[in-house]
């Protein structure tokens, strides 16, 4: 029987998590506070993961102190590979990645030229708390640049792609793959104009792709099918992601990593408000994976290893059915 357009209404109101939903039902009851500031504090969410080796960018310097930001010139002396973002921001905002000098001038990810007094004044409006979610005070963090897997490198635009894990107790349920385009400045945030691509949860291959909210096909600046995207060391990654959930008990969580070529899955920051823009991307609402997992007791006190099996095991039971035999 076809399905018609009430169909796929009714399927959506049942099936897709919305925002009112995820902040109360989800943010309220299993994420504490404490954890959420931990999380909304990327010094403290590397030190965390730190502790238990989970891989991060290497950390160069934190200044918290207008008076500190004298250093940056000596920090900075020999870099021209870095990263400078808001130890408190959110949705990408006040992050310069830096891939290159050029004279006395640092060549940002998207090609644009920035000076030395235009970087300072960058780190004393982060300090000032310009990108902070309190809009009061902040860090500035500067840190590693990672480096593009060359198996992604025709899927982005003056970026590196990063893979979201959405984890519910720890269990990874849903995953995309943010990637950069010229709209977005060379950063990997939808909100910006990247592209969000469903990714296979079992496999790590795309599966459907927005842009703006729309399908998309191919990539709008390099024209590479989206279809054929592929993420490398799969299984490492999703290993990576659930091992944070051992760091940062949240509840509902998304972890955001990038693969790099040297040293495989790094995770980039940690997400205790992460957007629902990945159930349109994978074309899955969240709610029948989740109550899946708060349906299994004792999900908590698993390894790490035994919760991404039992979110391979719900996603093959809700999405692809067909790869239950």
């Amino acid at each position: 029987m076809a399905v018609t357009f009430w169909d796929r209404l009714r399927t959506l109101r049942r099936d897709v998590l919305g925002l009112n939903r995820r902040n109360h039902e989800l943010g309220i009851a299993f994420n504490p506070p404490h954890l959420v500031a931990l999380v909304d504090n990327k010094v403290a969410t590397k030190d965390a993961l730190a502790s238990a080796r989970v891989p991060t960018p290497r950390t160069f310097a934190t200044f918290r102190t207008q008076a500190s930001l004298s250093a940056l010139t000596e920090v900075l002396r020999e870099s021209d590979n870095f990263v400078v973002k808001p130890a408190r921001g959110a949705g990408g905002e006040g992050i310069v990645v830096i891939v290159s000098r050029r004279g006395d001038q640092f060549v940002k990810a998207s090609g644009e030229l920035l000076s030395w007094p235009e970087l300072h004044n960058h780190a004393c409006e982060i300090l000032a708390g310009a990108y902070a979610l309190s809009e009061t005070y902040d860090e500035v963090l500067v840190e590693e640049r990672l480096d593009m897997h060359p198996g992604l490198s025709r899927f982005a635009f003056k970026g590196i792609p990063d893979v979201r894990v959405l984890l519910a107790f720890g269990v990874p349920i849903l995953a995309m793959m943010r990637l950069p385009t010229r709209q977005s400045d060379g950063r990997a945030n939808l909100h910006l104009g990247g592209i969000g691509v469903g990714l296979d949860l079992l496999r790590g291959t795309a599966t459907h792709a927005v842009w703006k909210e729309r399908p998309a096909r191919f990539h709008p600046d390099t024209d590479a099918p989206l279809a054929e995207l592929a993420v490398p060391f799969w299984d490492r990654l999703l290993a990576v992601a659930a091992a944070c959930f051992d760091c940062v008990p949240l509840g509902y969580l998304g972890v955001d990593l990038v693969v790099d070529p040297h040293r495989g899955p790094c995770v980039l920051e940690l997400n205790a408000r992460p957007g629902l823009g990945i159930q349109l991307a994978n074309h899955v609402g969240l709610r029948p994976l989740l109550q899946e997992v708060l349906l299994r007791s004792g999900t908590r006190k698993l390894p790490a290893d035994d919760r991404v099996a039992l979110g391979l095991e719900i996603y093959r039971k809700h999405v692809r059915p067909e790869d239950s035999a």
